[in-house]
C-alpha cells in the first residue's frame, strides 16, 4: 500500500466549489452594507445640518443661512455651526444648490444638477442629492 502525499483532483475540485458557493451566498450581502453605510451617514448628516440651521435661525431672527450659491456653507462655518463643509458620500464633488436649478423638489427624484445637497427656501429644508427621504435609501449616485 502506498502512503498519500497530497490531495486528489477530485477532493480540490470539491473544496473550490464549496468556496465558490459560499462567496456567492455572502458576496452580497457585503454590497447590500455599504449601500445601507451610506444612507445611514447620509440620513445622520441630513439630520446634524437641520438642526445647525435651526439653531442658526433661532439664534438670528428667522434669517435663512444659505441664500444664495455662492454663501453655501461659508456662513454656517465662519460663525462656528459646521466644522467644514459635508460631503454626501452619493456625490462627494457636489455643493449646495438651490430648488430652482433645475432640481426636482421631490423626494428621491434631486441629483439631476449635480448637487450635494439641496436647499429648498420655501420649506426651509435641506435635502441630499441622490438620495429618497421617504424609503431611507441611497437611489444612486454620481459615479454611476
Amino acid at each position: 500500500m502506498r502512503g498519500r502525499n497530497g490531495f486528489t483532483l477530485v477532493e480540490l475540485l470539491i473544496v473550490v466549489v464549496i468556496l465558490g458557493i459560499l462567496a456567492w451566498a455572502v458576496v452580497p450581502q457585503f454590497t447590500n452594507a455599504t449601500n445601507e453605510a451610506m444612507s445611514g451617514n447620509i440620513k445622520s448628516q441630513l439630520r446634524s445640518l437641520q438642526h445647525q440651521i435651526d439653531l442658526y435661525m433661532a439664534r438670528n431672527n428667522g434669517t435663512q443661512p444659505i441664500t444664495t450659491m455662492a454663501q453655501s456653507w461659508s456662513l454656517l462655518i465662519s460663525q462656528g455651526y459646521l466644522k467644514a463643509a459635508p460631503i454626501n458620500p452619493a456625490q462627494p464633488a457636489g455643493q449646495v444648490g438651490p430648488t430652482t436649478v433645475g432640481v426636482q423638489s421631490t423626494a428621491g427624484q434631486r441629483g439631476a444638477a449635480g448637487w450635494a445637497w439641496v436647499w429648498n427656501s420655501a420649506d426651509v429644508a435641506i435635502y441630499a442629492s441622490y438620495f429618497n427621504e421617504t424609503t431611507g435609501q441611497v437611489t444612486s449616485s454620481a459615479s454611476d
